[in-house]
């Protein structure tokens, strides 16, 4: 079977360090919080070009953060792409305040700038909601249309946090993902283009206050020491062997990023009039965290891609706006949205997939 993500492909060619890392950090006693968790912090806030960066559990964890650190909870709006996976609008309505499902754009399937725009000035105009910020997500890799976005926010008063979870590694110029607006945010999910053995996440600020408020968020509130707690919080530490295993594919990442960027332009090439391949504005990196084509009959090809043993994955077949834990809330329609989840169908996409492969898979479709 030719894999989505071959982890194990992955892990064979890092072995000799990941071992000596695994190793290193069983033998060091530090489980929690060891070197390797502050180590790892400072060279990811250097690689996205941030002040700092703060671990913690899960990417899920690191967006609630980003809502508490932020101040946001009942009866503020916080508007997020209803093409994304749930985590996204799942902490928003965890916090207490309510996701305005905006709709994306068919090309890049990010937030469209002109519908949040739209929104906005309907939850205004037509509810007691107080619009607070945006989740912008870089979904499949591909960073969300920050030059729009940025100076769109700046002027409605909006708080702007980048879900970076799939794409860690993109940029727009000079400017990496996760650096964008007031919070960034990832995840080390297994999946993820920087991935670790487990959960992890982490944030990037350049703002002093909001970086100490997430240090004391991931450790129960605590202030100066475990035992005084200034606010509430939660337990979301990033465990030290999943730290020691980050370092070890940092090492990598560039390289990895290389080839997933030409595995994409070799799919590109061999598909573009066959079907509707994914697209990179000129200026922009994407990491490729998935390879998302669209097609008018997506099944079928699904279950040919199957019967050759090839895997295949459907990101997503369901909008947030009609997940049924959203079912109460009141949401204009997402047009584009809706018409993504009948078309989209990932291929096997990872720096280590071969050229005969990519014909195999080209060839079954």
């Amino acid at each position: 079977m030719i894999q989505l993500r071959d982890l194990k492909r992955q892990y064979e060619a890092l072995r000799p360090q990941m071992e000596e890392a695994l190793l290193g950090t069983a033998a060091s006693g530090s489980y929690i919080m060891g070197d390797a968790v502050t180590g790892l912090e400072r060279q990811l806030a250097e690689y996205v070009g941030t002040k700092h960066c703060v671990s913690c559990a899960s990417g899920t964890d690191a967006l609630r953060m980003a809502l508490m650190a932020l101040g946001i909870g009942q009866g503020n709006a916080v508007f997020v792409p209803d093409f994304t996976f749930f985590a996204t609008a799942e902490v928003v309505a965890l916090q207490g305040a309510i996701p305005v499902f905006v709709d994306v754009r068919r090309d890049s399937y990010n937030i469209d700038v002109d519908d949040l725009n739209a929104k906005y000035q309907y939850v205004v105009g037509h509810t007691d909601l107080r619009p607070m910020a945006v989740i912008a997500v870089d979904l499949f890799g591909l960073p969300a249309d920050y030059n729009r976005l940025c100076p769109l926010c700046e002027s409605l008063g909006l708080k702007l946090i980048e879900d970076g979870a799939q794409g860690f590694g993109g940029a727009i110029g000079n400017k990496r993902a996760c650096s964008f607006g007031d919070i960034g945010t990832t995840s080390f999910f297994p999946s993820k283009p920087l991935g670790c053995y487990g959960d992890g996440g982490a944030l990037f600020t350049n703002d002093d206050d909001l970086a100490e408020i997430v240090k004391s968020l991931r450790m129960h509130g605590k202030g100066v020491d475990k035992y005084d707690n200034v606010r509430v919080g939660f337990n979301s530490r990033l465990d030290t062997v999943q730290a020691a295993v980050l370092q070890v594919k940092l090492l990598h990442f560039e390289e990895e990023l290389k080839a997933v960027n030409r595995v994409a332009d070799r799919y590109n090439e061999l598909l573009h009039d066959k079907v509707t391949v994914p697209s990179v504005p000129q200026g922009m990196l994407s990491s490729w965290a998935q390879y998302t084509i669209q097609c008018t009959d997506r099944d079928t090809l699904q279950a040919r891609l199957k019967s050759a043993g090839i895997s295949s994955a459907v990101y997503y077949p369901r909008t947030m706006s009609r997940q049924t834990a959203f079912a109460s809330y009141s949401q204009k329609p997402s047009p584009v949205a809706d018409d993504l989840t009948k078309k989209v169908l990932s291929l096997p996409m990872h720096p280590y997939i071969t050229d005969e492969e990519i014909e195999m898979i080209v060839a079954a479709i």
